[in-house]
């Protein structure tokens, strides 16, 4: 299978990554071309951004995550029918799980895939000295090929004459394009980095933009080249999923406050014989009919807390959904919901379903960013205890007091987070009712997503 590929990393965060994967892409869609984009790592918001540049979902792609198997299927089946695929890398070319090794990392799923490497690297105030950067990128993993640089923030032409002659001494891959300082425009932001792309934040007019701003330092024939001389991939050995006979109904919240799904983990319960059927916590005032269980998703509650707390018709239907013994997944986002409230940063409180016997509170600085480990302390939707997933952390608000505490509710998981080595009692389950603040992703245990749907189709479907 050949697979025109790039991957766009830096040599670090911040060197504008997003923003020249986005012009990029918009260009390759300019020339005609079907795009298919993914993002190295666990991040939902780049993807988000991809997606509306590409016109196609896009995939992340994690190794500490998936594992390879899952990597390498994945990109085939999403790539399957595009004309090239352009991955945008996460953080530093080699930074991932481990500051020792390359798991988790742009290199390795680049290594993984035999994707050529494009390399941004900040150049304001550079000039030979980019090519010892380079040099480091170039010879740190010998099995990575880079095929060329991209230098940000240049100060003018003549700059870029400078640099790309710095490479070219050296006998290092090429300068491919340059950007000038400040240039580009500015993509929405908020606490949380970028906002979730729609139309809107991400308008077809600044995709343009971005475009245009490329377009007269991008060398996007010899990209295209590099591209289309990545090797074939070896065949695959994993059969092709067929759709199984539906089993189950799961409702999805789908809508401006929830919408932290990757896209691989709901087609898994689909493949399995679980149909996902979406519905919005913000407008809709009954629940989907006929459903075994509820997924709510993380996302941005805090922000649309108001509204979600005045739709009392659907708050209603959801109590009455878990008092008649319907199954209800939550994580994050979707664990502030079924929360007695979320307290926002100006100190206005906004009651919400009330199910976990906590508050939670939005704070001025992060709580937690991270890769986790979670194995199951007793039996849960995901399995049996000693179970383990593999996911991750990422939230500004916190849990006021335990809802362990309270005798009908248990902790389901022991998390061990990458920065730490202490065990952490969360997940917190009370009959068929689960919430955390993890999450995880169903590569890391594909048993996992038979379990949930085997549980949920065990049980009556709830009108």
């Amino acid at each position: 299978m050949n697979i025109p590929r790039l991957v766009i990393a830096g040599t670090q965060s911040g060197v504008g990554k997003t923003s020249l994967t986005l012009g990029l892409v918009t260009l390759l869609r300019r020339r005609g071309l079907r795009v298919q984009t993914f993002k190295v790592g666990p991040d939902y918001l780049d993807p988000t951004y991809l997606a509306q540049a590409s016109g196609r979902p896009c995939y992340n792609l994690d190794g500490w995550m998936m594992g390879r198997i899952h990597v390498e299927t994945l990109f085939r089946r999403a790539s399957a029918d595009a004309d090239i695929a352009v991955i945008e890398g996460v953080m530093g070319l080699f930074d991932g799980a481990d500051p020792a090794s390359a798991e988790g990392s742009t290199a390795e799923i680049a290594r993984w895939l035999g994707a050529p490497v494009l390399l941004v690297v900040n150049a304001h105030g550079m000039a030979r000295s980019l090519a010892a950067v380079v040099h480091g990128c170039v010879t740190f993993d010998p099995l990575l090929r880079v095929a060329g640089v991209i230098a940000n923030r240049c100060g003018s032409g003549r700059h870029a004459s400078w640099l790309a002659e710095s490479l070219k001494s050296a006998a290092l891959p090429p300068l491919l394009g340059h950007v000038e300082r400040e240039s580009l425009p500015e993509l929405p932001s908020r606490h949380l980095g970028l906002v979730t792309a729609d139309s809107a934040s991400l308008s077809t007019a600044l995709l343009d933009k971005l475009a245009d701003t490329l377009g007269d330092g991008l060398s996007l024939d010899a990209i295209l080249q590099a591209a289309r001389q990545a090797p074939p991939l070896p065949a695959s050995d994993t059969i092709p999923p067929s759709a199984a006979q539906k089993k189950c109904r799961l409702g999805v919240a789908r809508d401006e406050a929830f919408h932290f799904y990757y896209p691989d983990n709901l087609e898994a319960l689909e493949q399995d014989g679980c149909k996902c059927v979406p519905f919005s916590p913000l407008k809709d005032s009954a629940l989907p009919p006929s459903l075994n269980g509820l997924y709510f998703g993380g996302g941005y509650p805090e922000e649309y807390a108001t509204a979600l707390a005045a739709n009392q018709g659907l708050l209603q239907e959801i109590r009455r959904f878990a008092a008649a013994g319907g199954w209800i997944y939550a994580e994050c986002g979707g664990l502030m919901y079924l929360a007695e409230g979320i307290e926002t940063r100006d100190g206005a409180q906004h009651a919400m379903l009330g199910l976990l016997p906590a508050w939670t509170r939005m704070c001025q600085r992060r709580q937690s960013l991270g890769y986790v480990e979670v194995t199951l302390s007793r039996d849960s939707l995901w399995g049996q205890c000693g179970d383990c997933l593999r996911g991750h952390e990422f939230h500004y608000s916190e849990l006021l007091g335990n809802p362990a505490a309270d005798s009908q509710w248990q902790t389901a998981y022991s998390v061990k987070r990458r920065q730490s080595d202490a065990l952490a009692a969360e997940g917190f389950q009370r009959g068929r009712v689960l919430a955390s603040y993890m999450h995880v992703h169903f590569a890391s245990r594909p048993e996992a997503v038979r379990h949930f749907v085997g549980r949920l189709a065990e049980t009556h479907p709830i009108s």
